[in-house]
């Protein structure tokens, strides 16, 4: 059922759209640039004469990041870190090595007490531009030309890591999401077409790979009813059975897309293998305002929790046979953003992240958005706002952020992917921030140094073990210390 925007400006004037707001993160952030500082207490700390260390004070986050003497991650006092694969130097199963440019990561329980991560490869266009791209696995392989696809890694209790391909002969994979069933998908974060760049097949789809069932992943196939574009994340509504994904473009910029299942569909292992390419509705949004305007890039909202009220409007042409999915749409006709990146499911609803806004969105620009979508109320809430950073290469600044996750110990562990220092960083449910780790490798000189994005950032299924990726050269790292629940500061 379509919600008006006479619904939808009634129950914002009903309610104070804005002020009463659901969901376990809140209000993440009260102004703009307020997400932009560290917050560690440090200071507090050094100054209670109780003997208390920065690893355990009393306030937000864990202190101060040490120095890594390795030169690989930095972490407050207590946490340590250990790299479960190393691209060019740790092996998989079959002899090759761990492929390069990790990204989207997600945990699962694995057989005898051991922790399995699917990981994506964002290797785009031939496989010869790449030194090591995803092994072409006999029966695992989509398009041989394209060098990406998904790892699946075991970390096992007595800490011997095992690592297997999960799909090969797919192109940029970025992020992806987890289903309720235990399966990963994986999105290509690009729409070549068989015949450009040396592929020989069309490209721009989801796939779905299992992590505990190798014959699963057999012949792998695009789930082509979730669109063709260039995806960057995926979330399922457990209880609906919508999909929900991000578009990572511009020019014009990407949409949020709504896929709804056909009815009587029931999620599963295997089910999507059984629908058909033009299975379900693909819809994108069409925002208003509690005046019931029409709100044409989300770049317009200026505070957070500002709400918009969302219809969904049907995609014409899903597999963008001759024009790219996002330029189906005329001015006045549905929402846009830029940078859609990655999203995360919890508290009944999706957290959809817009990495920044310049020149190229029509509102105010910014470092980074968090909106979560209600599917019940039909809204999407502005949760963190970062101001346009002034400063990327001084530490301590926060801007673009890419993949999400909820954290088990209060609000959103956010992995940063902006320009100079590269951090995680977590924001905590009334708005204050603060590090979690910084990325200590200098891929540039020490005149002009440069650091690779952090992704995949998800906690193990028991909650100890934070993994997340260092995306070049290609790393997994688990982090371990005395987490904590975060306060609301």
């Amino acid at each position: 059922m379509s919600l008006t925007r006479r619904d939808f400006a009634r129950t914002s004037a009903a309610t104070g759209a804005g002020v009463a707001l659901a969901g376990s993160v809140g209000a993440l952030a009260s102004a703009p640039n307020a997400l932009a500082s560290t917050d560690t207490d440090a200071d507090a700390d050094a100054d209670s004469g109780d003997g208390t260390s920065a690893a355990g004070h009393g306030g937000v986050g864990y202190g101060p990041l040490l120095p890594d003497p390795d030169g690989i991650l930095a972490l407050p006092a207590g946490f340590t870190y250990r790299v479960i694969t190393h691209s060019g130097k740790t092996k998989l199963e079959s002899g090759e090595f761990t492929p390069s440019n990790h990204d989207g990561t997600a945990t699962f329980d694995g057989p005898r007490g051991t922790t399995l991560l699917v990981n994506n490869h964002e290797l785009k266009g031939p496989r010869a531009g790449w030194t090591h791209p995803v092994p072409l696995t006999e029966g695992l392989v989509y398009d041989p030309a394209a060098a990406g696809g998904c790892t699946v890694v075991e970390v096992r209790p007595d800490g011997q890591v095992a690592e297997w391909v999960g799909i090969a002969g797919t192109s940029t994979n970025c992020a992806g999401g987890r289903t309720s069933w235990g399966t990963w998908l994986t999105c290509e974060e690009n729409s070549d077409r068989a015949g450009t760049n040396g592929m020989t097949k069309d490209h721009g789809y989801v796939f779905e790979v299992d992590p505990r069932d190798r014959r699963a992943n057999q012949d792998p196939k695009p789930l082509k009813f979730f669109g063709r574009y260039d995806h960057e994340a995926v979330v399922i509504d457990p209880k609906r059975g919508h999909a929900y994904l991000t578009e990572d473009a511009s020019g014009p910029n990407g949409l949020l897309f709504r896929w709804t299942p056909p009815q009587g569909f029931e999620h599963g292992r295997g089910r999507f293998r059984t629908l058909a390419d033009d299975a379900g509705v693909l819809q994108a949004p069409r925002c208003f305002d509690s005046g019931g305007t029409f709100v044409d890039d989300l770049s317009r909202a200026t505070k957070t929790g500002t709400v918009y009220g969302v219809d969904w409007v049907d995609v014409p042409d899903r597999d963008a046979t001759t024009v790219a999915v996002r330029k189906q749409f005329a001015d006045g006709e549905i929402t846009r953003a830029r940078k859609l990146e990655g999203m995360w499911w919890a508290d009944g609803g999706a957290y959809v992240v817009s990495s920044y806004a310049r020149s190229e969105s029509p509102g105010t620009p910014h470092d980074g958005q968090v909106w979560f979508y209600d599917p019940r109320r039909r809204t999407l809430t502005l949760k963190v706002l970062l101001g346009v950073n002034p400063d990327p290469s001084a530490d301590g600044a926060f801007d673009g952020p890419d993949n999400i996750t909820v954290s088990p110990y209060g609000g959103l562990v956010i992995a940063e992917d902006g320009e100079g220092v590269q951090h995680l960083f977590g924001a905590t449910d009334s708005g204050r921030t603060y590090p979690i780790a910084r990325n200590e490798l200098n891929l540039g000189t020490e005149e002009e140094p440069e650091y690779s994005e952090f992704t995949g950032v998800t906690f193990s299924p028991d909650g100890r073990t934070l993994y997340a990726n260092i995306q070049t050269p290609g790393i997994m790292l688990a982090i371990t210390g005395p987490w904590k629940r975060q306060k609301r500061g």
